[in-house]
């Protein structure tokens, strides 16, 4: 296995982690900023989360660059910030920091999406993360860590940034899995 799919099963090995640190009742008290209150645990699970989602960015820097792109990472990389963002997104409605709705679009299409590329893996097609995709994940990012970060340092202005970024991250999940199956319909029709 090289260096970028290792870095890829380290994102992943991280879920657990930023789960136990998140959803195990204990606390480590509270961090005061102004009039608002961040519970310490958050603030550990948003830096969990956000190095995790980093590893996206290394892993991909490091297979362009040594030239060592393969079809396990074109299939682990996408599942591992599937897993990450979803398990995050998860978390959060159940600390009823996001709506679940908003939540139930975000991993209907993940799931859709990655069934379609089972289904083109079936037929010997590997399909790698478009730019769009790649925007949609990181609108993704965006929006959780700063709904973990209780919308800090945004709240001590009064703009409600971790919504505006949930918001433009279900717009764009959207449209990215409209993108993903139009771009690929043929190739889904011609499957068995």
């Amino acid at each position: 296995m090289n260096l970028p799919n290792k870095i890829t099963i380290s994102r992943i090995f991280l879920i657990p982690l930023f789960l136990i640190v998140m959803l195990v009742p204990f606390s480590w008290g509270d961090l005061q900023v102004g009039d608002y209150s961040l519970p310490v645990t958050h603030l550990v699970g948003a830096i969990i989360f956000i190095i995790a989602s980093c590893t996206d960015w290394i892993d991909g820097y490091y297979a362009r660059k040594l030239n060592l792109v393969t079809n396990l990472g074109k299939f682990l990389d996408p599942l591992a910030d599937k897993l990450l963002v979803s398990a995050a997104l998860i978390t959060l409605v159940e600390l009823q920091l996001a709506p679940a709705w908003m939540v139930i679009v975000i991993i209907s299409r993940e799931f859709a999406v990655t069934g379609l590329r089972l289904v083109l893996a079936g037929e010997g097609e590997v399909v790698a993360a478009n730019m769009l995709g790649k925007i949609k994940t990181w609108a993704q990012i965006i929006a959780v860590s700063a709904l973990l970060l209780h919308n800090l340092p945004f709240e001590l202005v009064n703009i409600p940034f971790a919504m505006i970024s949930l918001w433009i991250a279900v717009i764009f999940t959207i449209y990215s899995g409209w993108d993903y199956f139009v771009k690929n319909k043929d190739a889904l029709l011609r499957s068995k």
